[in-house]
């Protein structure tokens, strides 16, 4: 069996930060399933990680022979090209797409293959919703193939060629998963619904989407691709190549678009997120590493939200605004366009939220998915804790 680590490189993973406060790179999700994920399905082996110190408790290293074993980066995706690479891979022999290398087998890289093709590669934060297309379909054919969906009921009406060219379904539901009088139009690319997950009456959906298991897309929600609603998610109102991890809400009406939602977050009713300015210019994001807002090069860019983060009702967020781990954003106005972890209040000013109140309320926000905030996870916070206040 091949021991495989998935490596978080340190500048890459802080400028994901806040989705990287609380997880290695290979445990983002883009597409239907997470970037370990993919190499799980694509690269048969034993698999860990090797990331931060204070996250390795709950995401350990295994190495086992220096010589054997296989280092992939975790911001990088699978492709064919680098999984036939990886196959015949020598000792102590690197991949490199350009400069930069992706993968390599053993400690000590003395010789460097290079790819011709550029694999799919997270390296910002817009990386995850802007390539989600591409990883959502990719996702969709590694699954799907060699197998058969669920019948579409007769109640939905399906918009668009519902084959691609090889025959094979653009739609595909997993056992439990239940989408009644829906429209899903797939003329822009596939519909995923996971195990017992559920697209609600009224709902009119455009693919590329991904609905991963016991996700829910409530009754009249508006839905276009390239959008990914993680496992346990709730959706509702109007969502636009939206990346939501996994274990959190958007229920409700309002708007969000180009956006990341970490775990364990909510957005209350009427919530609305801004995903382009008034006058149409350039997006500037805010940088963990940096300590400032940088230029993007898009015009498109909403919500990014770290994990653990709540937002009351009618709650306003300016374009491209980024919100850290464990806030709780309430009141009239638009917030300021960064928000540090561990705040609570809104455009009137923050105050600093305590452990033992953000461990209060982790812990019935996880109970009611029969999920437990356990010692190391507490102990991860504490970490996230101390380190936040140095990116304020």
């Amino acid at each position: 069996m091949r021991n495989i680590i998935l490596y978080d490189d340190n500048e890459i993973r802080e400028n994901l930060l806040p989705i990287t406060f609380t997880r290695p790179m290979a445990d983002i999700r883009v597409g239907i399933l997470t970037i370990r994920q993919k190499w799980e399905l694509a690269f048969q082996g034993e698999y860990s990680y090797s990331t931060a110190d204070y996250l390795s408790a709950k995401f350990p290293i295994k190495e086992v022979n220096t010589l054997e074993d296989y280092y992939i980066a975790g911001n990088v995706c699978p492709t064919e090209e680098l999984v036939r690479c990886l196959d015949t891979l020598p000792h102590n022999t690197g991949i490199k797409y350009g400069d930069k290398l992706v993968a390599h087998r053993g400690k000590k890289c003395q010789d460097f293959i290079l790819l011709e093709d550029m694999p799919l590669m997270i390296n910002m934060l817009p990386d995850i919703f802007m390539l989600n297309d591409d990883a959502l379909v990719a996702d969709f054919k590694a699954l799907t193939h060699g197998r058969y969906s669920q019948p579409v009921s007769p109640t939905c009406t399906i918009i668009g060629d519902p084959l691609f060219q090889d025959g094979t379904p653009k739609i595909f539901l997993e056992p439990g998963a239940t989408v009644e009088g829906a429209i899903l139009n797939v003329s822009k690319g596939p519909i995923y619904v996971g195990k017992d997950a559920e697209i609600m009456e009224g709902s009119c959906v455009r693919g590329p989407l991904a609905l991963c298991e016991h996700a829910y897309v409530n009754m009249g929600t508006k839905i276009y691709g390239a959008t990914t609603i993680g496992p346990y998610c709730k959706v509702g109102g109007e969502l636009n190549n939206v990346v939501m991890i996994g274990y959190s809400n958007k229920a409700h009406d309002g708007f969000l678009g180009n956006a990341v939602i970490g775990e364990w977050c909510n957005l209350g009713a009427n919530c609305v997120a801004s995903n382009l300015k008034n006058d149409y210019s350039e997006i500037k994001l805010w940088n963990y590493p940096a300590h400032r807002f940088l230029r993007t090069g898009l015009q498109f860019c909403g919500l990014i939200m770290g994990d653990h983060t709540k937002a009351g009702i009618n709650t306003m967020f300016n374009t491209a605004t980024v919100v850290g781990v464990g806030c709780n954003i309430y009141g009239s106005g638009f917030p300021r366009n960064f928000v540090a972890s561990f705040s609570e209040g809104g455009a009137s000013g923050f105050d600093d939220v305590s452990l033992n109140k953000f461990f209060d309320i982790a812990r019935r926000v996880m109970a009611r998915r029969h999920v437990e905030l356990t010692d190391v996870d507490m102990e991860i916070f504490k970490s996230i804790y101390e380190i936040a206040e140095t990116y304020k």
